[in-house]
């Protein structure tokens, strides 16, 4: 059983997200992206800080490297504040179940980042993998078009990029948490990172303004109770999940475990939100995650 630990934790951090994209999509509609953005991490450090308090004796990870805040910093920075920005932005305007089928497009932009940054190489069987994911993306974000227009999307396309910008920032945030956590904590590292995010939405909102937007946020009581629910299942246990599992097996292994949440969405899609789910979408969905496993055979 304990050869399984890593895979088990990837398996546990797919149903957080699936359940803390349901609970964030309820509360950006309610609050708008921005104001969720902020108001997640908050909450979602009072929990972590209450639960390192606990078991680590420590609010805040004093005990991390400067190379260690170094990176996480900079991870932080480009996962919740690029990545999320957009992400939460796409569940908003295309609802989180297509928005995470095109977040599964994050293991082949984590290879192909590899094979541009770290030089790693490339195999044909990955090549293949991450057509495959693509097909499965595309069957469900491309329908038969009108008229002159062969094809075209099934939903709006602002949504459809802002999604993929957030898998993209994903990616690379990934990558970056792995280096600079190594065997360190993943709650506390989870909690470096989501001090950046933190402290990049402040600067967008001192940029910006609209703090009465950020104040409507927190009065809201429905909004906040999904922003609860969403940040005890995101940034406390499926961020931290996902660093702990990278710690337990091979990184392609938890992403392609990790990347079942699409499949994961459709019940919840069909049995709670009473969402029409097309055929057509359920078999491009697992077609997705039969891609993103072949990436790692």
């Amino acid at each position: 059983m304990e050869s399984y630990i890593g895979q088990l934790i990837a398996l546990a951090t797919a149903f957080c997200w699936s359940i803390t994209a349901t609970a964030f999509e309820d509360a950006g509609k309610r609050m708008g992206s921005q104001a969720l953005n902020l108001i997640r991490l908050v909450v979602g450090l009072a929990f972590l800080s209450t639960f390192t308090l606990i078991t680590r004796g420590q609010l805040l990870p004093f005990d991390a490297s400067l190379d260690a805040w170094k990176w996480l910093l900079l991870s932080g920075f480009v996962g919740f504040v690029i990545g999320d920005l957009f992400l939460f932005e796409a569940f908003v305007r295309i609802g989180a179940r297509i928005s995470m089928l095109i977040y599964a497009s994050v293991p082949p932009l984590n290879a192909i980042l590899a094979y541009f940054i770290l030089k790693e190489p490339m195999t044909m069987t990955q090549i293949i993998g991450m057509m495959i994911t693509l097909l499965g993306i595309a069957t469900v974000i491309l329908v038969r078009g009108d008229g002159q227009k062969k094809v075209q999307f099934s939903h709006p396309v602002t949504g459809i990029l802002f999604a993929f910008a957030g898998a993209l920032g994903q990616a690379v945030g990934f990558i970056i948490g792995k280096i600079g956590m190594g065997t360190y904590s993943a709650f506390a590292s989870t909690q470096i990172r989501i001090i950046a995010g933190i402290a990049g939405f402040l600067l967008i909102y001192l940029i910006r303004g609209n703090w009465s937007g950020l104040v409507a946020g927190f009065k809201h009581k429905k909004a906040m109770v999904s922003v609860t629910i969403g940040s005890f299942f995101g940034p406390f246990l499926g961020v931290s999940f996902s660093l702990l599992a990278l710690q337990y097996t091979h990184p392609g292994v938890a992403s392609t475990l990790m990347s079942i949440t699409p499949i994961l969405l459709i019940p919840i899609a069909i049995f709670y939100k009473k969402e029409k789910v097309h055929l057509k979408e359920m078999f491009g969905a697992f077609i997705t995650i039969i891609g993103v496993g072949f990436m790692f055979i």
